[in-house]
């Protein structure tokens, strides 16, 4: 086995389960801030309450983010050492500010925030809440400065084989990553909506199931108390509950107008930085300005390049035009025009360098693999438009205050959280696979025999063999396995606790939600 391949399968499996926790971190902690906020300035007790609640569960997934966040930055000098000393200089500054303004930050403040309750003055336990949850909204740019840098290197020049700054600002303001932010940070709080919106469904449901809330003939709520098996259910419960369902889909649903938009913005940037990246996303061997909704056959790099094998099922005219140009007649270039514009610019094999052991000379396929970037794009879209509708259905249902007695719809809500998960897993996926061969993709805008690029071919670390990567790769798969049985059950134990697991004195008994057994009791 290639060395190469399984540093590549440890760094997507390590990278695509940590992203999990990013998402859902950024956006449930702003959230939480504003429910802070919502209470300091109103006093009312719903929500406190819902500030505990998604407070407890967000300091669950950050606990977890950062336990597996740590390996990211082990396995660039493990098993990508080569890749360390070439961008070093570059790739260098973005994680210290990371580290150090950004994850400090978060948490000195959120430890604060933990520990401040009823110690610290309310306003500044405020000011604690929303340090720390800014400081997770930095901490994406500074990352997402580092990783733009890799789709489309600025400010930097190669210097006795490595990149080596020579613009700041550019690096840091690269148009790579002043678009990918704000569509990240909108797809980090589709999921947070639809976090809210799913779990906030499953607690009103199960309040119509005990029959505590009922319908009058009109349709319209009549809200109950109820306190029996230990459980003080009572009507801020239910006002807990229906302000986090219609939160959740409110922020869901212009989260999705974000996405769409900066999306655009984003996908305009590829045609013009990466124009492989999104031919192969639209299996577009010929110039043409449609849109694929589906194509079928042979999607492999052999089949792909010649378009023997593909067929468009169906196709929407001018769409493709439109994503690119913002009209719909100008022709998009599909592989087989920009395949010989690749290897006329960066060679049709590997060179002859030591770097790249016994793959030194092998041929160049400049085409990633068509079925990750084709179907991962089309993922991302479907998965992102699901959770919207499901949003916007869900406001409708719940316009006479609660949701409907039938359990398929409560378990369709609580298994809909998954879509927006699925749709950012899916674009960075696409986004990541995209890139190939290239682990720092050349710059289009830059002519220069010194262009700044590197093959991943070349980025793994020379020294370690097949074995001693399989052997990290299954030990840390299997470590992160572990963790998300943990997180699972963690999250499964307090959401089924309802409030009453982040404010255990609402419980008329210990009923194993309360402080003795807590593993979390010293939040708050």
């Amino acid at each position: 086995m290639d060395p190469l391949d399984i540093a590549r399968w440890q760094f997507g499996i390590t990278t695509v389960y940590h992203f999990l926790m990013v998402p859902l971190t950024i956006g449930l902690g702003v959230l939480v801030a504003s429910l802070q906020t919502a209470w300091h300035v109103t006093g009312r007790e719903h929500y406190l309450r819902m500030t505990k609640f998604w407070g407890k569960l967000f300091l669950i997934n950050f606990i977890m983010g950062v336990a597996t966040g740590i390996v990211q930055e082990f396995q660039f000098g493990m098993a990508w050492s080569e890749y360390s000393r070439f961008v070093g200089d570059v790739f260098g500054a973005p994680l210290a500010m990371e580290a150090l303004l950004a994850f400090f930050v978060e948490s000195t403040f959120l430890g604060l925030w933990i520990f401040g309750w009823k110690r610290l003055p309310k306003a500044v336990h405020l000011a604690c809440i929303w340090c720390a949850s800014l400081a997770t909204v930095f901490s994406a740019y500074f990352i997402l400065v580092a990783n733009s840098w890799m789709q489309h290197p600025v400010g930097t020049e190669l210097v006795d084989g490595r990149g080596v700054m020579t613009d700041a600002w550019a690096v840091f303001t690269n148009n790579t990553a002043l678009v990918t932010f704000p569509h990240t940070i909108f797809g980090a709080f589709a999921v947070a909506g639809a976090f809210l919106l799913g779990i906030a469904w499953f607690h009103l449901y199960k309040r119509r199931a005990a029959g505590i809330d009922t319908v009058d003939a009109s349709g319209r709520v009549v809200v109950g108390e109820d306190s029996s098996r230990g459980r003080n259910r009572d009507k801020t419960d239910y006002r807990v509950w229906i302000t986090s369902l219609r939160l959740g889909a409110v922020v869901a649903l212009i989260s999705f107008l974000g996405v769409a938009f900066s999306g655009h913005a984003q996908a305009q940037l590829m045609f013009e930085q990466q124009p492989m990246k999104m031919a192969a996303a639209e299996a577009a061997c010929h110039d043409g300005t449609g849109f694929s909704v589906l194509s079928i056959g042979n999607l492999s790099a052999d089949g792909a390049t010649t378009c023997e094998d593909i067929v468009a099922v169906y196709e929407i005219p001018g769409l493709l035009s439109f994503l690119a140009n913002d009209d719909f007649t100008t022709e998009v270039k599909g592989v087989n025009t920009l395949l010989p514009e690749y290897q006329e610019k960066y060679g049709t094999h590997l060179p002859d360098d030591p770097m790249y052991g016994e793959r030194a000379g092998q041929e160049i396929n400049y085409l990633p693999l068509m079925e990750v970037t084709y179907w991962g794009f089309r993922m991302m879209i479907t998965f992102g438009g699901l959770a919207a509708f499901a949003a916007a259905v869900a406001l409708w249902i719940v316009r006479k205050g609660t949701v409907p007695q039938r359990r398929w719809l409560s378990r369709l809500a609580v298994f809909g959280i998954l879509a927006p998960f699925g749709a950012n897993s899916a674009g960075w996926i696409f986004t990541e696979m995209g890139r190939q061969p290239f682990v720092v993709a050349p710059n289009p805008t830059f002519d220069g025999v010194d262009q700044v690029f590197m093959f991943t071919a070349a980025a793994v670390s020379p020294g370690v063999s097949a074995g001693e990567m399989l052997f990290s790769l299954v030990a840390l798969t299997s470590v992160y396995a572990v963790l998300l049985v943990v997180e699972v059950v963690l999250l499964w134990r307090y959401v089924g606790g309802g409030v009453g697991s982040a404010m255990p004195e609402l419980n008329n008994t210990d009923d194993g939600a309360g402080q003795d057994d807590d593993v979390l009791a010293f939040a708050y």
